[in-house]
């Protein structure tokens, strides 16, 4: 039988933006963690794809920021597979506060990669198996985002420190683009209520720079990330305005 993790953290103060409050990148990050932790309790996680050269793929990621975490609480992560099918797993998480308030809710959708043919597996032979607890924290379809007219393009250049130990740019920093594309003064007249990214494509570390296209209207920004004229995800936020 398959358990949910339960895993709790204390949001440090180089974790959080000016305002105190979580920084996208740590968000993501912690998110992806507790799914690492709980991926390998579960007999497939990195250590058994290490072995078979396998690899989990994230095709999207919807996030639903209900109240921003802030610094100094100690917060309550928890995380299961919460459906499958032959070829893509659902992961849910649930963020809440010390009172046990619903802070942030999230879903993801990930399928299993053979890493030398670079192309999907089936889930029911190449992996151990587990069961689903067939509960959704936030329950959204993955779908195809819509397209849109940018209005702006912004330019970032790919850091060392954002490639992870799979070799290329972590997806966490996808959502560091689409943030800080919005430009400084409207992000520090809003916060990010919502994030939304559909993944399509890596980027290998030896790409110098990334272009951001950028649509706002109103309390929503649409982001194209790209190199070239090869998308590698699209992403959607959502914002309200600053009461700091």
């Amino acid at each position: 039988m398959t358990d949910k993790i339960v895993t709790k953290r204390i949001l440090q103060a180089y974790q959080c933006d000016r305002y105190g409050n979580v920084r996208p990148l740590i968000l993501m990050n912690e998110l992806q963690g507790v799914a690492d932790g709980h991926a390998e309790i579960l007999g497939c996680g990195r250590t058994y794809l290490l072995e078979h050269n396998l690899a989990w793929v994230v095709t999207h990621y919807l996030v639903d920021i209900i109240e921003m975490p802030k610094e100094g609480e100690e917060f309550t992560f928890t995380s299961w597979p919460s459906s499958q099918d032959i070829v893509r797993a659902t992961r849910d998480f649930e963020i809440r506060g010390e009172d046990g308030r619903l802070m942030v809710r999230a879903t993801s959708q990930w399928v299993l990669i053979d890493m030398e043919k670079r192309r999907p597996l089936r889930l029911d032979g190449d992996l151990p198996l587990w069961s689903v607890i067939p509960e959704r924290a936030w329950d959204r379809k993955f779908e195809k985002f819509p397209d849109f007219e940018a209005t702006k393009t912004h330019t970032f250049k790919c850091r060392f420190d954002d490639i992870d130990v799979n070799q290329h740019i972590n997806n966490a920093v996808y959502a560091v683009w689409a943030t800080e594309s919005v430009g400084y003064v409207y992000r520090n007249q809003h916060q990010l209520k919502r994030i939304e990214l559909n993944f399509k494509k890596e980027i290998s570390p030896d790409n110098p720079e990334v272009q951001v296209d950028v649509a706002i209207d109103g309390l929503v920004s649409r982001h194209k990330i790209r190199t070239g004229e090869t998308e590698h995800a699209n992403v959607i936020c959502y914002w309200e305005e600053n009461k700091d």
